[in-house]
């Protein structure tokens, strides 16, 4: 039988299931690799071309429900998209599994596995992944960015592509969903470094008793989970980018510790004493205000000025209005293109509901709502209502509203969708029954 040209990793704490799998894959598959931890998948990711991760949702003691499997799902999808990645796990976990295959899991298999249905799995992961190859880091130089013709987004991008020249660390400040990861990537792919590794850390994400392991790594036996010798997310970023996100999160007491790494350029494992030297260029990010935590004594001030070499903030869309339809346009061109389909384009009327919506969610917002519309909506035409941006409360309610007309005509076509139903039509235009019957009234619309 000839085995399938494919890599595959298999991450499981329990040294039988790794055996077992890989007995099981390396007579069908090119290449096996096994991880006893999580924390070696970036490095395994960095150094090999990965088809299909197979990855195990629970590692530590005590902890079963799924969410580590969740957090490394998501780490696998940033920093290596064309991955497939298949959960595994226990058959009383399989809501979790059904919540990892929501943000971007191929599928889950059961644990103890049928032999035959774990192959069929892989091989058809195996498949998608080729639907979308890896790039060269050439060609991720190439990737394209929205700027757009705001005057606060155009001096931000000047700026980044000033300081990328350098080694400067970077402070990018804005609100929830401005693009603060994908300006943090543009930044490393237009470096010196752009062919070595871009860690990326949610620093809101971990607890206080991972910090110092997940940043700094670990010795064998430091702690009673510690089965071998791991490197931390700082030597997993060596020679490239390390991007440290929500970084106002951190607590005062581990802000010390990070500082010292900052100043020394050295990480110490915990279980260690040996310092290890560091070759890495940070730039972190935050939402909040920052310099009011630093007067707040929330933040280090010190640790500020380590920071942000150079600071650059980014605009929400409220401040750049005038780029939401075409960056809206181009949203839809990526989304389509994920989705390997083309000539989607909005409604007409699209336009002024997009600029007048409050996108409190900025561009991760738009992203998303956009990505539901073109699963629902039909004939490549995505419509007012497919985007569920009717949020009519957010908007100004008079009769100089130039939305009127647009908003008369939205009701309209739900009440004769749903033949007049008040509560099927409240339901889709996101408004309560009261509100929908005040404009009924003001529209005149009794009689649909």
């Amino acid at each position: 039988m000839r085995k399938k040209l494919a890599q595959i990793l298999v991450v499981d704490d329990q040294e039988e299931i790794l055996f077992s799998a890989k007995m099981i894959l390396k007579k069908h598959f090119e290449t096996i690799f096994t991880a006893n931890s999580p924390k070696k998948i970036i490095s395994i990711l960095n150094e090999n071309e990965i088809n299909v991760v197979l990855l195990d949702m629970n590692y530590r003691i005590g902890f079963e429900d799924g969410r580590e499997g969740i957090h490394w799902l998501k780490e696998i999808k940033t920093l290596s998209p064309q991955t497939v990645v298949i959960l595994m796990t226990a058959f009383g976990k399989i809501d979790t599994a059904v919540e990892g295959i929501k943000i971007g899991a191929f599928d889950y298999v059961l644990k103890p596995w049928h032999n035959e249905k774990l192959l069929e799995t892989i091989d058809k992961a195996v498949t998608e992944s080729r639907k979308n190859t890896k790039k060269t880091p050439a060609e991720k130089a190439d990737k394209k960015y929205f700027v757009g013709t705001s005057a606060k987004i155009k001096q931000a991008y000047l700026m980044a592509e000033k300081v990328a020249r350098t080694d400067a660390n970077v402070l990018i400040l804005g609100e929830n969903g401005t693009g603060k990861y994908v300006f943090a990537e543009f930044i490393h792919l237009n470096s010196e470094r752009k062919k070595q590794p871009f860690v990326h850390v949610d620093l809101g994400s971990l607890s206080d008793s991972l910090f110092e392991s997940e940043l700094f790594g670990y010795a064998k036996g430091a702690f009673t989970d510690a089965k071998t010798d791991t490197p931390g997310r700082f030597e997993m970023a060596a020679e490239g980018t390390i991007f440290l996100d929500e970084i106002g999160n951190i607590p005062l007491h581990l802000q010390a510790k990070l500082l010292h790494v900052l100043q020394t350029k050295t990480v110490t494992r915990l279980g260690e004493s040996k310092p290890r030297p560091l070759n890495v260029r940070i730039i972190a990010a935050t939402n909040s205000d920052i310099k009011a935590e630093v007067k707040n004594k929330t933040f280090r001030e010190d640790l500020l000025y380590r920071i942000n070499t150079m600071e650059i903030s980014l605009p929400s869309l409220r401040e750049r209005k005038d780029d939401i339809v075409p960056m809206a346009d181009f949203i839809l061109d990526q989304i389509a293109a994920k989705y390997n389909q083309e000539n989607w384009h909005f409604e007409a009327n699209v336009g002024p509901y997009l600029e007048k919506y409050p996108w409190k969610g900025n561009i991760r917002e738009m992203e998303n709502k956009i990505e539901r519309a073109l699963i629902l909506a039909d004939n490549q035409t995505i419509s007012v209502t497919d985007l569920d941006i009717l949020d009519f409360e957010d908007f100004q309610e008079n009769d100089d509203n130039p939305l009127s007309e647009l908003e008369k005509n939205a009701i309209e076509k739900a009440l004769f969708r749903h033949n007049g139903n008040i509560s099927k039509t409240a339901e889709e235009l996101g408004l309560s029954r009261a509100a929908l019957y005040r404009r009924i009234e003001k529209y005149d619309l009794k009689n649909i």
